[in-house]
């Protein structure tokens, strides 16, 4: 099984994290950015693992432990959190219950940092999650309110997620519940044995000190129980609560959790879109996978169908080789910056692209969705688009664009194929032309298999050609020959609906189908097929 780290040449690592981000697997040394001071470099002083900022020759070499970030006294709650909180100890009191709540990690940071947060995890002493959860439900349902959204999050140790978590949904707020708990590492194993624990126990195996603050619900208090969270938080150090070493190479998430905070105090989705974004995106998601980390920073839904290898990583970075040189060989001027970002996004996830997992609901919804929701907490519009891109792969290739021409079904079904994409239907062309003629499902097929990438350049230019002289390049601005109003004049309908929506898609394929037409013969061909249909009813 390959290590957790590898030792990683200084270089390299420019591509992907700048500053450098070094981790040896013989020795104590991690050299992270600091995100108080964007010109300083960081250099850890004393364990248990501070990272202390330093200025550069650059700059001058007063120590910048000065800088200061302003810090509440105090969390101040809104309504709705006040609203929340006040369920839970009523809870408590109803069964007459001996627990402590304490709201854990990022919101507790983020709050006295004066920002919000809707992230609110639950910790308990004495109980499970579901435990409580259940608690809860009871106790609204005596009041006459209906909880929502309750269920469980089982452990999955293999995508990192070492404990079962309850989650339920109050005043619109997603709320997760977990036991307070100590972890136990074994040399050999990434997998902690979970037990419970107390607070403290809890705050030290946590990744860093600013995210092991606690808010004690019952005392409506903040409490830091490694002695140096709020001080950290205030100093703008990176600290992790025990000895890096351990920290880091007992979970590499926390590597990913220490650059954010380090570098952006963003999610590691927002440094993940920088390196797609970047002239590098290649060379960056190489060496995500080379230090393990793949599956960390793109984690699965628990359950997803088929099962995904642990070797498909390979796989995507494969996809996004060939898609950027393939960009390359075209020409960077056919994508815009935004259309070359999902497309390569597109590619990564390329063998994703038939993965689906189930909601709560039962719903099959694509694992593309989880990555990028839940994964890098990226916002709505990018799943959306890559699974509109990956639906392009359904491209009818058996017409040939060097020497049958276009006929009218093949424009029409063209047409619908662009308006579900729109702008971005380069990048679903692009992907189609690297499956063309067959797909590849086995990864070391792909891996060996000799792209041709001039070949398929040539055909790319082909379809982009044809669309372009069909007219089709930007069918989406294309204006409707018949609106609404006149279809609910043919048909003598009062109001709109299905129906009308139902004529609009048969009109715009007639459209497609008649480029030259005129809205005359658009309405007549309609009263005629609308006659049709009468006398056959």
């Amino acid at each position: 099984m390959r290590p957790l780290f590898n030792t990683v040449k200084l270089d390299p690592l420019r591509l992907f994290f700048s500053p450098n981000l070094l981790i040896r697997r013989k020795t104590t040394f991690v050299s992270l950015p600091s995100f108080t001071c964007p010109n300083k470099t960081l250099t850890r002083i004393q364990t248990p693992g501070v990272f202390h900022c330093k200025e550069m020759a650059t700059v001058s070499s007063e120590s910048a432990a000065g800088a200061v970030v302003q810090v509440k006294d105090k969390i101040e709650l809104t309504e709705v959190e006040k609203q929340i909180f006040d369920r839970f100890v009523n809870t408590l009191r109803h069964f007459s219950l001996h627990t402590e709540l304490r709201v854990a990690g990022g919101w507790v940071r983020d709050k006295l940092l004066g920002k919000e947060c809707y992230d609110i995890d639950i910790a308990i002493d004495n109980m499970s999650g579901s435990e409580f959860v259940d608690k809860v439900r009871e106790y609204l349902l005596s009041t006459g309110e209906e909880a929502h959204g309750v269920g469980i999050i089982p452990r999955n140790p293999d995508q990192s997620k070492h404990l079962e978590t309850a989650r339920m949904r109050l005043l619109d707020l997603w709320i997760d519940f977990v036991n307070l708990r100590s972890e136990d590492y074994s040399e050999n194993s990434r997998i902690p044995t979970m037990t419970f624990g107390t607070a403290k126990e809890d705050a030290y195996r946590r990744d860093l000190t600013i995210n092991s603050l606690f808010y004690n619900i019952n005392t409506g208090s903040v409490e830091d129980l490694t002695g140096r969270g709020i001080e950290d938080l205030k100093s703008g150090k990176i600290v992790t609560p025990l000895p890096p070493k351990d920290t880091f190479l007992d979970d590499p998430l926390r590597v990913l959790r220490a650059i954010r905070f380090g570098a952006s105090k963003e999610r590691v989705g927002t440094e993940v879109d920088l390196m797609i974004s970047g002239n590098q995106p290649v060379k960056a998601m190489t060496y995500i996978a080379d230090l393990t980390l793949f599956w960390v920073v793109f984690t699965l839904h628990p359950k997803v169908e088929p099962t995904v290898s642990e070797e498909c990583q390979g796989l995507c970075v494969a996809y996004l080789d060939a898609a950027w040189n393939l960009i390359q060989l075209i020409g960077g001027s056919s994508f815009t910056g935004e259309q070359r970002r999902l497309c390569l996004y597109a590619a990564l996830f390329l063998p994703f692209r038939d993965t689906i997992y189930k909601d709560g609901k039962g719903k099959k919804v694509p694992v593309v969705n989880y990555i990028f929701r839940d994964s890098l907490k990226q916002k709505a519009s990018d799943p959306e688009t890559v699974i509109k891109i990956h639906s392009l792969l359904k491209w009818i290739w058996a017409w040939n664009f060097y020497d049958v021409p276009i006929t009218s079904k093949l424009r029409v079904a063209t047409g619908f194929l662009l308006l579900e994409v729109k702008e971005f239907w380069r990048a679903g062309l692009l992907l189609s032309t690297l499956l063309y003629p067959s797909d590849t499902d086995s990864t070391q097929d792909f891996l060996e298999k000799q792209f041709e990438l001039d070949r398929r350049r040539d055909l790319f230019k082909a379809a982009e050609d044809a669309i372009v002289n069909q007219g089709l390049e930007k069918v989406w601005d294309l204006k409707p020959l018949v609106n609404g109003k006149d279809i609910m004049n043919v048909l003598h309908l009062k109001s709109g609906g299905p129906i009308v929506r139902e004529w609009q898609q048969k009109l715009l394929a007639w459209q497609l189908a008649h480029p030259a037409g005129t809205v005359e013969e658009c309405l007549d061909w309609m009263k005629e097929t609308h006659s049709k249909r009468a006398k056959m009813e």
